[in-house]
């Protein structure tokens, strides 16, 4: 969807948690195939506030 709705550009940032389905090898390389340029960045295990400092700098950016 993301791919859909915007321009992939350089030094795209990919940014989620460590769940299976963004661990798959099918999934990095459809991202990989989507945006060659992309990387891919995950919280570390058992922090669920990566994400959370993920989003926070986004929603400031925005701004």
């Amino acid at each position: 969807m993301a791919v859909a709705n915007r321009k992939a550009q350089e030094c795209l940032l990919f940014h989620s948690d460590r769940g299976v389905r963004y661990c798959a090898k099918s999934f990095r390389g459809r991202l990989e195939e989507l945006c060659p340029s992309v990387r891919q960045r995950m919280s570390r295990k058992g922090n669920s506030g990566d994400n959370a400092h993920a989003e926070s700098f986004f929603k400031t950016l925005k701004r």
